[in-house]
């Protein structure tokens, strides 16, 4: 049997994983005398990026690594496959999240003294459980105070390949219209 053109073979093993691939995860599909180089691999997603354009399909980079997702464009229609109804996240979670994305590392402490308000416990805990936060270790303070960072899960959802990739604070838009982005469906990809 003849071994398929590595192009293809990375199309469906993205297709099949619907989640992002690493490049190290995309090697070790490969025997290793038969793994292609690092350079082989990224001319032939490249290539499979092409293919796709003009298409309801792309092939994306995020922190995690590459995916085949459905175009942000065509969300509309492809969101109507899933009855549930979209989360929606309070004004009070959307600020905590971008603080922790812009401070971070952050204490509790810290996005309550910018915010002017507590944070509630619940807002933490829809964040962690989202997988949008962790925590990464302790403030050398009285109490250790939990530090808050963003993860690669964050990164992925709002299809970011490092924390330099937000938007300048300048240029943010109302909060409110990033709680109507955040209510379509969380995963748009092709699985």
């Amino acid at each position: 049997m003849q071994t398929p053109a590595l192009k293809i073979i990375l199309e469906a093993v993205l297709l099949a994983a619907g989640k992002p691939l690493s490049m190290e995860q995309l090697l070790v599909l490969f025997e290793e005398e038969q793994r292609p180089a690092r350079e082989a691999v990224l001319a032939a997603l490249a290539e499979l990026a092409q293919d796709y354009q003009g298409r309801g399909m792309e092939l994306t980079e995020v922190a995690s690594g590459f995916r085949l997702q459905v175009r942000q464009a065509f969300s509309p229609w492809v969101s109507r496959l899933w009855e549930e109804r979209p989360s929606r996240y309070s004004r009070a979670l959307l600020e905590t999240l971008a603080l922790i994305a812009y401070r971070q590392p952050v204490t509790r402490g810290e996005i309550e003294e910018v915010r002017g308000v507590s944070v509630s416990s619940a807002i933490i805990k829809t964040l962690l459980e989202r997988g949008w936060i962790k925590a990464l270790g302790h403030r050398e303070v009285p109490g250790r105070p939990v530090l808050y960072g963003t993860t690669r899960e964050f990164l992925d959802y709002f299809q970011l390949k490092t924390l330099g990739d937000l938007p300048p604070l300048t240029e943010l838009p109302d909060l409110d219209a990033i709680g109507e982005t955040l209510a379509a469906p969380a995963d748009e990809s092709t699985n």
